[in-house]
């Protein structure tokens, strides 16, 4: 059995569902009889129905927004259905409903609590393609609950642990993980094989090749990740995910944001309850006054501080981080974070501008 998974990446039009159909019947006539594809939102997608949500009603309740933005996957998983049906490819979809994964009712970020095969098990036997909407479950109300920003890998993993696999693929823009983002650092490297907690930090201060939650899921159950890309030659590989491996990087996150704090002791417990929820936090003083910078989960933790602090805004945040030491570096503007993080990858890996070249 084969798990994939497709990022929003992958489909940027109507096209881009055909290609990976096209792929999955490739894979199917190479002797893969059963596959199951895991599939996010168009790209672009989640952010329109949330501007949409909140353009209705600006405090739209958690459950309610987690329910408009799970249509994304819906859509996503619709189309890319058609697409293999059209090539004469017996398929189903599944989605949150009746995927078998069940959360907690963390709305906004939801954790999985148990998982039951059967209606998997039950779609493959009848199909040889079964189609998945990624990043959502059912609480135990059957109450719908979306899995967090990019966490379609996260399902991808849950997946392949619950039907007994243990490696799932995940294809997006990039052909795997490297030293530094390459869209921004075009000079970074390419990371042939890395360890679950090496890429698990990169992903939580701003690396976005895969959701540390799908890591750290894959760690618990022993499943390896394989980064891969899908282009017009064909299939490339970059990295696996196993548990061993480290690497220098350089990463930039976007779009943390920074809360202030009356004061320190406030600050000092607002960050032990973002410890306990798994979100990445770095203690900053803002105008004299205490602050956190959130980096992951950013939604979900503006939720956990809501009413004891006040948002400063979004910032770009510049991450050294390496066997021996963590450098961190807040910058508001794009254009010096991207000159800064290039700079401090020159420093990291010299030359690694002539090495590419030399491969070339």
């Amino acid at each position: 059995m084969t798990i994939l998974k497709f990022g929003g990446s992958n489909f940027l039009g109507p096209e881009g569902y055909d290609r990976v159909a096209r792929h999955l019947a490739q894979r199917r006539a190479a002797g893969e009889n059963k596959i199951v594809a895991v599939v996010s939102a168009m790209k672009g997608e989640t952010d329109s129905l949330k501007a949409q949500m909140l353009a209705v009603n600006k405090k739209a309740s958690p459950s309610n927004l987690d329910a408009a933005l799970a249509i994304g996957e819906m859509k996503s998983v619709c189309l890319l259905e058609a697409a293999v049906s059209r090539l004469g490819i017996s398929v189903a979809s599944l989605n949150g409903y009746s995927l078998g994964i069940r959360t907690n009712s963390d709305f906004g970020r939801a954790t999985v609590k148990s998982v039951d095969p059967r209606r998997i098990r039950s779609a493959l036997q009848e199909h040889d393609v079964v189609i998945a909407a990624g990043a959502q479950a059912i609480d135990q109300s059957g109450r719908l609950t979306f899995l967090g920003r990019n966490a379609s890998d996260l399902t991808a993993v849950v997946i392949a642990s619950m039907l007994g696999e243990h490696a799932c693929e995940i294809y997006s823009d990039v052909p795997g993980v490297s030293t530094g983002d390459p869209n921004i650092i075009p000079e970074a490297l390419l990371i042939p094989e890395i360890g679950y907690q090496a890429i698990a930090e990169m992903s939580r201060y701003g690396a976005k090749v895969l959701h540390h939650g799908a890591v750290e899921y894959a760690e618990r159950h022993a499943v390896t990740i394989m980064c891969k890309s899908l282009t017009n030659d064909g299939v490339v590989t970059g990295t696996t995910v196993t548990g061993h491996g480290n690497a220098s990087s350089v990463t930039v996150a976007r779009d943390a944001v920074v809360i202030s704090f009356a004061s320190v002791a406030e600050r000092d417990n607002r960050r032990a309850l973002l410890d306990q929820n798994g979100i990445t936090t770095i203690d900053v003083d803002q105008n004299d006054r205490p602050g956190l910078c959130v980096m992951s989960d950013t939604d979900f933790a503006m939720r956990l501080v809501e009413g004891t602090g006040i948002s400063i805004g979004s910032t770009m945040v510049v991450t050294v981080l390496d066997a021996s030491v963590r450098r961190v570096h807040l910058i508001g503007d794009y254009e010096r974070a991207v000159s800064l993080a290039r700079q401090l990858h020159e420093q990291m890996y010299p030359g690694a501008v002539a090495e590419r070249l030399g491969r070339g």
